[in-house]
């Protein structure tokens, strides 16, 4: 399987294409990496150095991909965070060339807009972009609670308006749906949950909540749940193989203090977690 995935890098620890690129080798997937940045450590810390990568620089790289003529074996095309709406147009160029080489080849799209600690971080301009043009190319998305409601403009921190959410996205015709990072009136305090939904059904994944806030681990999951999604067209075993995996490098990380989630040093989560989380059925 190969999957061609846009995104930001870092040098020192693990977020975009730093944090999806590992996990999918992991799972023994050929990953034709495109950086939109080259940073030397992500913008949690205080300070960073680097370079943006121009529109035209991305799609330079993406046309000599395709000049090499391996487009028709490319299983799906995996994005993240976008800088500008030029960035993001030049992704969904990528993923029109993949498809042209490649009809059955799938666009997980993860939105990145915010959270609710800290609101909508990203320019003006780029929430607006993912409604009308980026959801119209997705067959898979991975938004969080939060920029699901940003999307769709419904209360996504209720299940009934998660369920109303969901049944917005497919009639735009995208297929597999994962929500992170949920909190709704039926999640226990010490728990998180996250909501897939696609052909097979809706279902939910409870795991416990760890005293962790990790950068990266949307980009991890994102790209987990793509890989498992393609493998067996089943939103809730997905979810369930990637939540797994994620829950035991995030334990790992949560037990050494560390900073940056440790993905190499907690690798054999990524195959074989040590605690299995089932996926619940969702009516």
């Amino acid at each position: 399987m190969n999957i061609l995935s846009i995104q930001s890098h870092v040098a020192y620890g693990h977020v975009g294409n730093s944090a999806a690129v590992f996990p999918l080798q992991r799972l023994g997937i050929e990953v034709w990496p495109v950086n939109t940045v080259q940073f030397s450590n992500h913008l949690g810390y205080d300070g960073w150095t680097g370079e943006v990568f121009a529109a035209a620089h991305i799609r330079d790289v993406v046309k000599g991909i395709e000049d090499r003529g391996v487009m028709p074996g490319c299983d799906g095309v995996l994005s993240g965070y976008m800088g500008s709406a030029e960035t993001g147009e030049a992704i969904l160029d990528a993923v029109a060339r993949v498809k042209r080489a490649n009809p059955g080849a799938k666009y997980c799209c993860d939105p990145v807009i915010g959270d609710y600690d800290g609101g909508i971080y990203v320019r003006e301009g780029i929430p607006d972009f993912f409604r009308t043009r980026a959801l119209a190319a997705a067959d898979v998305i991975c938004p969080n609670q939060f920029e699901l409601g940003v999307l769709t403009g419904l209360d996504s921190g209720t299940i009934d308006g998660t369920f109303a959410a969901l049944d917005w996205l497919h009639a735009l015709g995208i297929e597999f749906v994962l929500i992170t990072s949920v909190f709704n009136e039926e999640t226990p305090d010490d728990c998180i949950e996250m909501i897939a939904s696609g052909p097979d059904g809706r279902f939910r994944l409870r795991t416990p909540r760890l005293p962790i806030k990790a950068n990266g681990a949307g980009d991890a999951i994102s790209a987990l749940f793509f890989a498992h999604v393609l493998r067996n067209g089943s939103s809730g075993e997905a979810m369930a193989q990637a939540g797994s995996a994620l829950f035991g490098v995030l334990k790992l990380t949560a037990d050494r203090g560390a900073r940056e989630i440790l993905l190499v040093e907690a690798q054999d989560q990524l195959i074989a977690p040590t605690e299995v989380f089932e996926a619940e059925r969702l009516g």
